[in-house]
C-alpha cells in the first residue's frame, strides 16, 4: 500500500484534534458536576435556580487552561459537543414574519377591495409550496383589477420620495420585496438580541433561507411561556436624551457616599454581600457583538465628532460603583466590565439607591460591549447611560415616526445610516437636536441602547446621518434595520413550537447511551468470533469510526440529537460493511490458493470501487436530507454523512496499514480472517436465484396489495409533523387507560380529532389533538394547555405539577410538547416527496453513469421504489393490527436511509456482475448473474445481520420518540437484502431479454 505514513500522519493529526474538542466537554461535564454538588440541598435535591446562578457567576471567568491558554467557561460552552433538544430538554421555536402585513402597512392600511382580495388569495396560493408572496400577491391583483395600478395603492404621504403616481408596477414591486427582506431581517436582529440577553447557553437562531421564517433554539429553558412572550413582544423603539457626566455626578457620589458609609458600618455584610453579587449573573453577560459607540448624529451634510472623555470622576473610587468603573482613552461614559455589570445592577435596583436617583432619571445599558482592540485581547466593556427621562415615562419621538432608514458607504467610503422621518417626527427631531447640540442621544430598542451618537446641530428636515463608529458595512445595516422597528409592523406568528422537559430529556439521553454500548457490544463480539484477528482489527476501525464521529460534531459546533445517536448506532452497522467486504474477498482468494499478502493485496483493491460506490450513493441521500430536511432530519443528516466518510477512512485505509503490519511475514504472519466454523462458512454456494424471481414478483405484489388495503381501511399514524395540530407526552404516577383518556378529552377538545396512545412506558401517554388547529396564537395555545390539564384532573382525580418536579403518588407532568401548524405541516410533507424523488434521480443517475447501461439503473430505482412501498405497507398492516408507529419527519429519514442501505446492497451485487461480465465477456447473463449473487450472498448475509443487531437494538432500547423510526428500519434493511437479490438483479435481467437469449 503505498502513502502509509500519510495515512497514519493523517490518523494521529485528527486523532489529536478529536482530543482536543472532546476534552471541552469532559471540563464542561466536570464544571456542571461541580455545579450539581454545590447547589444539592440537605435532601440531596438540585437547587435548579441556585445551579444556574453558579453556572452564571463563573460565565466569564477562565476554568480550563490548555498549552498556556486560559479559556473561560462561556468559551467552554461554545467548544464542547452540544446536546439537542430531545437529550437535554429545552425549546424549539419556528416564527414566521407576515408579509401581509408588511405590505398592508407600506400602503397605508388601505381598504381597497381588489387589493385585500389578492393579499387573501396570495397566502392561500403558497401554503405547503416554496412559492414567493409578493409575485403571487401581484399575480392575484392584476388579475383581479387588470387597469389598476400599484401606484394607486402604495402612493401615499409615508412613502414620499420613494413611491409617486407616476411609479412603475416593477419599481414598486421591487420596494415592496425590499421591504418584505428588510421586516424579516429587523425582526431576526430583534430576536437575536433579545435570545442574547435571555442568558440560556448555547441558543441557537437563524434564518431558513426562502422563507419567512426564523427558526430558534433555546436548549435548557425552563419557562416557555415567558420565551414566547419574550419572542413576540412588540419592538419599542425610542429615543432619549442622555445627561452629561457634570450632570449625573451629584447623584453617582450621592449613591457612593450610601454604599461608602454602609461599608463603614457594616463591612462584613458588605463583604458577603459583594461575594453573593459575584455568584449572579445578569443576562447582560450573554451579550455579544461589537461596538458603535463612537457614532454621532448630523445632517446629510454634517461631520461626525469624538465622545468628551470622561471626567475626573472616574478617578473617584471608593465603592464598587466607582472602584470597578474602566478608565480608557479609546472610549468615554461609564464603563464597567462585563461580568461586573451584575453587581452594579444589584446596586441599582436597591430601594434605598433608587430613592436617590430622580424620576427623570434612568440608567441602561449598552446592548453590545466595545471593540476589544485589534489583539482581542482586551477586556469586554459595556457602558452605563444615564438617560433623560420625564415623569409620564413616554419617550417624546418613538420609532413609529421613522419612515426609511438605510446604510450606505459616504464619499470617505465609511460606513453610515441615514434615517428619514415623517412630518410629525421631523418636528419634534428638530427640537430635540437643537437643544442637545453638543450632547448624546441615545436610540433606545427594548431598554438596551443601540447607540448614541453625539449631536453636530440642528436637523430640521428629519433627515439624519449616524456615521463615525461602523467597522464594517453590516454593522451599518443592523443598526438600519433597528431603526426600521417601528416604521412597519411586522408581527411574527408561532408556527412550530416543541418543547421538551428535562425529565423526558434524560430519559432520552440514557437510552440513546444504552443503545449505542450495547450494539457496540454486540457488533464487537459477532466480528471476533466470525473473522478472529481480522474482527479484532476491524473493531479498531470501528472505535476510531465512533470516536471520529464526536470529535468532528464538537468541531463543527453540532448538535448530538437523539436521531443523531440513531445515526451513529446505524453508521456502527454501516461502518462493518466494508470490512466485511474486504475480509470476504480476502478469503476468497485465500480459497483460491493465493498467498496471505497476495491475497490481502487483492482483496483490498477488489473490494474498493464496490465500497466506494456504496458509500456515494448513501452520501447523496444524507445531503439530499440535510438540504431539505428541518430540525431533526438534518440532525441525523449530518450524523449520517460524518459517519459515512469516517467509516470509509477507517475501514479501508486504518484497517489496511494495520493488516499489513501484521502480515509483513507473509503465509507465516500471526493474523487470520476466519475461525474454522466461518472459513468455508457460505462459500461455494450454487443457488439459482434468478428461477424464483416470478414467486418474488408475486410475493412482493400481494404483500404491498396487502398494505395499500391496509392504508384505505385505516391508514397510517401520522405525526404532528404531516398534519399539523398539538402534542403533548404526558407522565402519570401509575398506568393510565388511553381509551378512557380520550374519551373524557373529547369533551374538553369540542369532539375534535384526538389520538391517545402509550408513549414507550404504559403510564405515560402521548396525546395528539386538532383542537384549535388553525388558531395559532398564544392564547389559543394557554386554551388547548388548561382544557389538557382540566380534562386529565377531572378524569384521573390526579394534581398536575411542573415538569422537574419529583413525580409524586396523586400527581401527572406534561413532560414535553409541540405545535406545527397546517402550513408548517404542508410544507414538511412536501419537502419529504421532494426529497424522496430528489434521491431517486441522483441515484439512478449515478448507477447509470458508474455502470454504464441504464438497465442496472432502473433496476436499482424500481427495487428502491419497491422496498418504500414494502415499509409503508408494513405500517399500514402494523396499524391495521393495533400496533401503531408514528410516522413523522424522522420517519422520512428511516425511509431515506433505507433506500441509502438498499442501493448500498445492490451496487455490491452490481460491481460484481460487472466484474464477472468482463472476465466471462460473451457469456449467457443468467448464470454469470446466478453465479454473481452466489458471490456475494456471505457479504450479504454478514452485513445484513451487523446491521439488524443495532437496529434491534435500537428498536428495543431506543425508547418511543425512536420506535416508529426503528421500525421502519428493521423492515427495510430485510426487504433491502431480499430487493437486492430477488428484485433488483432479476428486473435487469428482464430489462435486457435479448441479451439473456444470446
Amino acid at each position: 500500500m503505498k502513502n502509509k505514513g500519510f495515512i497514519v500522519f493523517l490518523t494521529i493529526l485528527i486523532s489529536l484534534l478529536c482530543i482536543y474538542y472532546l476534552s471541552f466537554t469532559y471540563v464542561s461535564q466536570n464544571i456542571q458536576k461541580e455545579a450539581t454538588a454545590v447547589t444539592a440541598n440537605d435532601d440531596g435535591s438540585i437547587d435548579v435556580s441556585e445551579k444556574q446562578r453558579y453556572l452564571d457567576s463563573i460565565w466569564n471567568e477562565p476554568v480550563y487552561n490548555l498549552f498556556g491558554i486560559d479559556y473561560t467557561y462561556k468559551e467552554v460552552k461554545e467548544t464542547e459537543l452540544n446536546l439537542g433538544l430531545d437529550l437535554q430538554g429545552g425549546m424549539h421555536v419556528t416564527l414566521e414574519v407576515s408579509p401581509i402585513d408588511i405590505i398592508k402597512g407600506l400602503s397605508g392600511n388601505s381598504t381597497d377591495p381588489d387589493f385585500l382580495a389578492a393579499l387573501d388569495q396570495a397566502k392561500q396560493n403558497i401554503k405547503g409550496t416554496q412559492l414567493n408572496f409578493v409575485d403571487e400577491f401581484y399575480s392575484e391583483f392584476k388579475e383581479r383589477a387588470p387597469g389598476k395600478e400599484l401606484s394607486q395603492i402604495f402612493a401615499t404621504a409615508a412613502n414620499r420620495g420613494r413611491i409617486s403616481l407616476q411609479s412603475t408596477d416593477a419599481e414598486i414591486l421591487d420596494i415592496i420585496d425590499t421591504e418584505v427582506e428588510s421586516a424579516i431581517d429587523r425582526s431576526f436582529n430583534i430576536l437575536r438580541t433579545r435570545i442574547d440577553r435571555f442568558g440560556t447557553s448555547q441558543p441557537n437562531i437563524q434564518r431558513l433561507q426562502g422563507t419567512g421564517r426564523i427558526q430558534i433554539e433555546l436548549p435548557g429553558v425552563d419557562n416557555p411561556q415567558r420565551v414566547r412572550k419574550l419572542l413576540q413582544g412588540v419592538a419599542k423603539l425610542e429615543f432619549w436624551e442622555v445627561y452629561q457626566q457634570q450632570e449625573v455626578a451629584e447623584v453617582l457620589t450621592s449613591i457612593n457616599s450610601l454604599i461608602v458609609q454602609e461599608m463603614k458600618n457594616n463591612p462584613s455584610s458588605v463583604s458577603e454581600e459583594t461575594e453573593e453579587d459575584q455568584k449572579i449573573k445578569d443576562d447582560i453577560t450573554a451579550l455579544l457583538g461589537d461596538g458603535n459607540e463612537a457614532d454621532s448624529l448630523a445632517t446629510a451634510e454634517g461631520d461626525s465628532t469624538e465622545n468628551e472623555a470622561l471626567d475626573s470622576l472616574i478617578n473617584t473610587r471608593q465603592s464598587p460603583l466607582f472602584d470597578l468603573l474602566v478608565n480608557t482613552p479609546q472610549y468615554g461614559g461609564l464603563l464597567y466590565n462585563v461580568k461586573d455589570t451584575a453587581q452594579i445592577n444589584r446596586i441599582l435596583e436597591r430601594e434605598d439607591v433608587q430613592a436617590i436617583i430622580p424620576a427623570t432619571m434612568k440608567f441602561l445599558w449598552d446592548v453590545q460591549p466595545k471593540d476589544r482592540g485589534e489583539d482581542l485581547t482586551g477586556p469586554e466593556l459595556l457602558e452605563l447611560y444615564p438617560i433623560k427621562t420625564n415623569r409620564s415615562g413616554k419617550a417624546s419621538l418613538t420609532g413609529e415616526t421613522i419612515s426609511n432608514a438605510t446604510a450606505s458607504l459616504n464619499e470617505r467610503a465609511e460606513p453610515e445610516v441615514t434615517m428619514q422621518m415623517n412630518a410629525s417626527g421631523s418636528r419634534t427631531w428638530a427640537k430635540m437636536t437643537r437643544e442637545n447640540i453638543g450632547q448624546r442621544i441615545a436610540i433606545v430598542l427594548d431598554n438596551y441602547v443601540f447607540s448614541a451618537p453625539s449631536v453636530r446641530s440642528e436637523i430640521p428636515n428629519g433627515s439624519s446621518v449616524i456615521s463615525g463608529g461602523f467597522e464594517t458595512i453590516e454593522e451599518a445595516k443592523d443598526l438600519a434595520n433597528i431603526l426600521k422597528a417601528g416604521s412597519l409592523p411586522a408581527p411574527t406568528t408561532i408556527v412550530e413550537d416543541v418543547v421538551v422537559g428535562p425529565t423526558l430529556g434524560k430519559v432520552a439521553q440514557k437510552q440513546g447511551l444504552n443503545s449505542i454500548m450495547i450494539g457496540l457490544i454486540i457488533v464487537i463480539i459477532f466480528m471476533v468470533v466470525y473473522y478472529a484477528k481480522g474482527g479484532l482489527i476491524a473493531n479498531l476501525a470501528l472505535f476510531f469510526n465512533v470516536f471520529f464521529i464526536m470529535g468532528i460534531l464538537a468541531q463543527f459546533g453540532t448538535s448530538l440529537t437523539l436521531p443523531g445517536i440513531a445515526g451513529i448506532v446505524l453508521t456502527i452497522g454501516m461502518a462493518i460493511d466494508a470490512n466485511v467486504l474486504i475480509f470476504e474477498r480476502i478469503k476468497e482468494e485465500l480459497r483460491n490458493g493465493a498467498g496471505l499478502k497476495a491475497a490481502i493485496s487483492s482483496g483490498y483493491s477488489k473490494a474498493y470501487w464496490s465500497i466506494f460506490d456504496a458509500n456515494v450513493t448513501t452520501l447523496i441521500v444524507g445531503f439530499i436530507l440535510f438540504t431539505l430536511g428541518q430540525g431533526p432530519v438534518k440532525g441525523f443528516a449530518i450524523t449520517l454523512m460524518i459517519g459515512i466518510v469516517c467509516s470509509f477512512f477507517s475501514a479501508v485505509f486504518i484497517t489496511r496499514v494495520i493488516v499489513e503490519a501484521f502480515s509483513k511475514k507473509g503465509d507465516n504472519a500471526k493474523i487470520s480472517f476466519a475461525n474454522a466454523f466461518s472459513k468455508n462458512a457460505l462459500a461455494n454456494l450454487n443457488i439459482n436465484f434468478l428461477s424464483k424471481r416470478k414467486l418474488a414478483y408475486t410475493f412482493s405484489s400481494i404483500f404491498i396489495t396487502i398494505g395499500i388495503v391496509a392504508m384505505i381501511v385505516k391508514g397510517i399514524t401520522l405525526g404532528v409533523d404531516f398534519k399539523g395540530g398539538r402534542s403533548y407526552v404526558i407522565t402519570f404516577d401509575e398506568p393510565k387507560s388511553p381509551t378512557e383518556i380520550k374519551t373524557s378529552l373529547s369533551n374538553y377538545f369540542e369532539n375534535a380529532g384526538t389520538e391517545v396512545k402509550t408513549f414507550g412506558a404504559n403510564n405515560i401517554l402521548k396525546i395528539t389533538t386538532s383542537y384549535k388547529i388553525d388558531d395559532e396564537s398564544d392564547e389559543a395555545d394557554l386554551q388547548v394547555r388548561e382544557e389538557l390539564i382540566n380534562g386529565l384532573a377531572e378524569t384521573t382525580g390526579l394534581t398536575y405539577i411542573e415538569d422537574g418536579a419529583q413525580l409524586a403518588e396523586g400527581n401527572f407532568t406534561i413532560s414535553s410538547s409541540s405545535k406545527v401548524s397546517p402550513t408548517i405541516a404542508d410544507d414538511i410533507k412536501n419537502s419529504s416527496y421532494k426529497s424522496g424523488i430528489i434521491a431517486l434521480i441522483c441515484i439512478f443517475i449515478y448507477i447509470v453513469f458508474r455502470f454504464r447501461k441504464w438497465q442496472f439503473g432502473l433496476g436499482a430505482i424500481i427495487a428502491l421504489f419497491h422496498d418504500t412501498l414494502f415499509v409503508l405497507s408494513a405500517f399500514a398492516i402494523a396499524n391495521l393490527a393495533g400496533i401503531s408507529f408514528e410516522a413523522d419527519q424522522v420517519f422520512v429519514a428511516a425511509v431515506l436511509t433505507i433506500i441509502g442501505y438498499s442501493i448500498n446492497d445492490t451496487v455490491v451485487v452490481f460491481d460484481r456482475i460487472r466484474e464477472n461480465m468482463g472476465i466471462k465477456s460473451g457469456s449467457e447473463l443468467i448464470p454469470v448473474f446466478n453465479e454473481s449473487l452466489n458471490n456475494t450472498v456471505s457479504r450479504t448475509f454478514i452485513t445484513s445481520i451487523t446491521t439488524l443487531i443495532v437496529v434491534i437494538v435500537l428498536f428495543l432500547f431506543g425508547g418511543a420518540v425512536l420506535q416508529g423510526f426503528s421500525f421502519a428500519l428493521l423492515v427495510g434493511i430485510i426487504v433491502g437484502t431480499y430487493s437486492s437479490i430477488f428484485i433488483a438483479t432479476p428486473i435487469v435481467i428482464d430489462l435486457n431479454k435479448k441479451e439473456a437469449k444470446t
